[in-house]
């Protein structure tokens, strides 16, 4: 066996298992995704034209977060909530439009499941927010 072999199975060995199942918890991914749509708040309100009379925010809701759409005469949102063996994210009349779960597979990672398909963070967000985000006005 070369050295090279050799050092890729101690790294595999070696491999930190615990920490990384940990990182792929509800709470932890349901934190990192809250991360993520503030800073797509920010970005999409920085998109809008300086006379906009819509704006975009986000709250935190009972065991969750929303996300607010406000304009004249217009409100809606979407609302993310950490369930027990879900995210579940919901529109503003509080049906369902789907829940996320998770899988830490056997190469060490930690990928997001909608509807039996695999997910990155984006695709989550933009799946809960393009309808919002990009509402005709």
């Amino acid at each position: 066996m070369s050295d090279t072999n050799n050092s890729t199975e101690k790294a595999k060995a070696k491999f930190d298992w615990v920490s990384h199942r940990y990182s792929c918890s509800l709470p932890t991914v349901f934190k990192e995704l809250r991360t993520e749509v503030e800073q797509d708040i920010k970005t999409r309100n920085g998109l809008r034209p300086n006379n906009a009379p819509y704006e975009f925010s986000l709250a935190d809701d009972d065991g969750g977060f929303r996300v607010f759409l406000k304009a004249k005469e217009l409100q809606m949102s979407v609302t993310f909530v950490l369930a027990e063996h879900a995210i579940v994210v919901r529109d503003d009349k509080g049906i369902e439009m789907f829940a996320v779960t998770l899988t830490f597979n056997d190469q060490g990672e930690c990928k997001l499941n909608v509807n039996g398909e695999e997910r990155d963070y984006w695709q989550v967000r933009r799946m809960a927010l393009e309808d919002l985000m990009f509402h005709s006005y």
